[in-house]
């Protein structure tokens, strides 16, 4: 029952904060509310006592990822005002909806199209199936390990590639887009 509770209070904080994910208009905010987000996906977690996943989820999600995110948030400036009706890249927009569209065909794909997979659980997009050991055989990060680069090979790949691309995108958006040189102020110089 204090499972129960603890999941429902967790999934409430996650429904939260991705709802803040999309509904504020100040990007600190929006960021903040990830957070909490994160933090509730690794309560439930532990619920399922995947503890090393917790870890992760809070170190990497919550600390680094977000914390990247601020940055480059803090960087750009957030009281800049910017037209959203204007496309800085022509044709963006409809990439976006067809890029959004594959993505949510191979998801829903993945879970249908899959199968069973026996007494070995359901089959991923890989179409290969994990040797099941006893559990006491392995620690969980050998099994998190095997799972991770046999079954589930082609989503990590694409969380890389998917971080890859929000680097990139990252890197373009502080780029000097106004044509002014940037000035660097050397010790010891002034700037007049």
């Amino acid at each position: 029952m204090v499972d129960v509770i603890t999941f429902l209070i967790s999934g409430a904080i996650v429904l939260g904060g991705a709802l803040g994910v999309i509904g504020f208009s100040n990007p600190v905010h929006a960021a903040l509310s990830l957070i909490a987000s994160f933090f509730g996906v690794a309560v439930v977690f532990v619920i399922q006592e995947a503890h090393f996943l917790a870890l992760v989820q809070v170190v990497v999600y919550a600390g680094a990822i977000v914390v990247l995110f601020l940055f480059v948030i803090m960087l750009l400036g957030v009281d800049t005002a910017q037209d959203l009706r204007a496309e800085p890249l022509v044709g963006q927009r409809p990439l976006g909806l067809l890029f959004g569209a594959l993505l949510l065909a191979l998801t829903l794909g993945g879970l249908f199209l899959s199968g069973p997979g026996g007494d070995q659980g359901a089959v991923a997009l890989s179409g290969q199936e994990s040797v099941v050991r006893p559990i006491d055989d392995r620690s969980q990060i050998e099994q998190l390990g095997e799972d991770l680069f046999s079954r589930n090979i082609l989503a990590f790949q694409a969380t890389a590639l998917l971080l890859t691309i929000a680097t990139v995108g990252a890197v373009v958006l502080v780029n000097n887009k106004g044509g002014e040189e940037l000035v660097i102020d050397e010790p010891g110089l002034s700037v007049e």
